[in-house]
C-alpha cells in the first residue's frame, strides 16, 4: 500500500531550511513517495515580527519554486500550501493570504504564547523558567482550539509542541485536549502526525499517542508531515507514524486539493 503524503516541508525562505523544492521532490521519490506538499512559514503582517518566515514580498517567489519542482517532476503530485501561524486577530490576514494564490492546504500553527515568546524557539529556552509548564500548555491549547474554531485550516499542526524540549504539563491536559479535539472535529480539521519531534529532545511524534486515541475516539481526521527542514528528511520516521496511527485505530488519512478534502486508506 503505498504511503501516505508528506504534507509538511519548507524551504530556505523561511531561513533555517536548506534545499530547494526540486531536492525535496527528488528525495521524495527515493523514499518512495507519491505525494507532498510544501507548507513553509507564511509571511505575517509585519515582515519584522520575527525571523524564520519568508518576506510578504517573497510569497511569489515561494509559490514559483514550487511551480517549478511541479514543472520538473511530474510524476510526483506535489502540492502548494502554507504553514500559517495563529495569532488572535490575525484572522483578516489570514484571510488575505488564502486569497493570494490556489492553494492546496493551510496548516494551522500555534508557536506563540504571547506576541513575544514562540515555544519551540531555542533562543527562547529561558521564557520556560519563568512559567508553570501547566500554564503554558493551557494557553497554548485554548489557542489551538481557536485556532480550529476559525475554520481557516485545513490541518493543524503538531499539535503538542510544547513538549519539543522534554517540558511536560504538572497538571492534566486532558479536558484540555477534549476541547481541542471537539473543536477540530466540528471544523472538518485534521491533525497531523508529524514526525519531527522525534528528532527533538522529547523524542515523541507529535501528537502523543493519548491525544491521537482522543482523536480516534472523535473521529477527527489525520494527515502525516515530515516538517523537513533538508530534503534527507522528507518522509522521515514515517514507519513510525504510520504504527503509531494504526496501533491506535487509524486506516486512513486525508488527501487534500485545491482545499478539498478525500479520504484514503495507508
Amino acid at each position: 500500500m503505498a504511503l501516505p503524503p508528506d504534507y509538511h516541508m519548507h524551504t530556505p525562505l523561511c531561513h533555517h531550511a536548506s534545499g530547494e523544492p526540486i531536492d525535496y521532490a527528488r528525495r521524495a521519490l527515493e523514499v518512495g513517495l507519491t505525494e507532498i506538499g510544501f507548507s513553509d512559514h507564511s509571511p505575517m503582517m509585519r515582515d519584522d515580527f520575527d525571523d524564520w518566515r519568508m518576506f510578504n514580498s517573497q510569497l511569489d517567489e515561494y509559490v514559483e519554486k514550487v511551480r517549478r519542482a511541479q514543472r520538473e517532476f511530474p510524476q510526483l503530485t506535489i502540492r502548494l500550501a502554507l504553514e500559517v501561524d495563529y495569532l488572535p486577530g490575525h484572522e483578516d490576514w489570514i484571510r488575505d493570504l488564502a486569497a493570494r494564490h490556489p492553494w492546496d492546504y493551510f496548516i494551522g500553527s500555534v508557536h506563540y504564547v504571547s506576541e513575544d515568546w514562540a515555544i519551540d524557539n531555542p533562543n527562547k529556552l529561558s521564557e520556560w523558567k519563568k512559567r508553570d509548564s501547566f500554564e503554558v500548555w493551557t494557553i497554548y491549547f485554548d489557542l489551538l482550539t481557536r485556532a480550529a474554531e476559525t475554520g481557516l485550516f485545513e490541518i493543524i499542526g503538531h499539535a503538542d509542541l510544547p513538549k519539543k524540549f522534554g517540558h511536560r504539563p504538572t497538571g492534566d491536559c486532558t479536558p484540555l485536549y477534549e476541547r481541542f479535539l471537539t473543536a477540530a472535529k466540528r471544523h472538518n480539521c485534521a491533525i497531523e502526525l508529524n514526525t519531527a519531534g522525534l528528532r527533538k529532545d522529547c523524542k515523541e511524534i507529535y501528537p502523543s499517542r493519548q491525544i491521537l486515541e482522543l482523536a480516534f475516539e472523535k473521529n477527527v481526521p489525520i494527515t502525516f508531515g515530515s516538517d523537513a527542514h533538508a530534503p534527507g528528511e522528507v518522509g522521515m520516521n514515517f514507519a513510525e507514524a504510520i504504527q503509531l496511527a494504526r496501533v491506535v485505530g487509524y486506516k486512513e488519512c486525508w488527501k487534500l486539493a485545491a482545499r478539498k478534502r478525500e479520504m484514503v486508506r495507508f
